[in-house]
C-alpha cells in the first residue's frame, strides 16, 4: 500500500466504543520525537490513565458528541493514520490558559498522524474533515497553539490555512514560557 495513494483511508468522526484506539494512537503520538513540544502530558503519566478515563474521552468527542469532535483517517483492517480533536469554546467562557472567549469557536488539540503518512496529504485532509465539522457546528473560528520550536507543525498548519493571530499563550510548567496562537477565519 502506498502511503501517498488517495483512497487508501478514510476520514470519519470516532465512534464511543473506539476507545482502545484512542488509547493506542495517542500513546504512539507521545512517543513521537517531538511530543515534549506538542503535547501537554507525558507517554508515563497517559500510559497511567485508567480504562475510564479512555471510555470518557472517546465518548466525549465522538459522533453526536456537541462539545467536541476527534476526527481520524483509518485503513482497511482497522488501523488509525492520525487523528485531530475540535474543541468547542463557548462565547463569555474563559479557555484553559485564563483568556476571555469573545466567539464561539473551536480549538483543535491532539493532531498527529503517523510518521510513515507524513507529507502524504493526510494532515490537511485531518484539517478539512475538522473544520467541516466547525463551520456546521456554527464555530466563527478555529485556532490551535503550537510551540515556537515544533516548525513541523506549523508548517502543517499553515499548509491547512491556519495563520499566526499574533497572540501568545503563555505555558506555566510547559515545554517552554509560551507558545503562539494560529487562527482560521470562517
Amino acid at each position: 500500500m502506498s502511503a501517498t495513494a488517495p483512497g487508501d483511508y478514510v476520514i470519519r468522526s470516532i465512534r464511543a466504543d473506539e476507545w482502545p484506539a484512542l488509547k493506542e494512537l495517542r500513546l504512539r503520538a507521545l512517543r513521537d520525537p517531538l511530543a515534549h513540544l506538542a503535547y501537554l502530558e507525558t507517554y508515563d503519566v497517559a500510559a497511567a490513565r485508567p480504562v475510564s478515563f479512555w471510555q470518557e474521552r472517546a465518548a466525549g468527542a465522538a459522533e453526536g458528541a456537541s462539545g467536541a469532535r476527534q476526527i481520524v483517517a483509518e485503513v482497511p483492517g482497522g488501523m488509525w493514520l492520525g487523528t485531530l480533536t475540535v474543541l468547542v469554546e463557548e462565547a463569555g467562557t474563559t479557555d484553559w490558559a485564563g483568556f476571555s472567549v469573545d466567539r464561539r469557536q473551536g480549538h483543535v488539540v491532539g493532531v498527529f498522524v503517523r510518521p510513515e503518512w507524513r507529507g502524504s496529504g493526510l494532515t490537511k485532509a485531518l484539517f478539512d474533515a475538522g473544520l467541516e465539522w466547525a463551520w456546521a457546528s456554527g464555530l466563527e473560528r478555529v485556532r490551535l497553539i503550537v510551540h515556537p520550536d515544533n516548525e513541523r507543525a506549523q508548517g502543517a498548519y499553515r499548509k491547512a490555512g491556519f495563520a499566526p493571530s499574533g497572540r501568545t499563550v503563555p505555558l506555566v510548567g510547559g515545554p517552554g514560557d509560551y507558545e503562539l496562537e494560529f487562527v482560521l477565519e470562517r
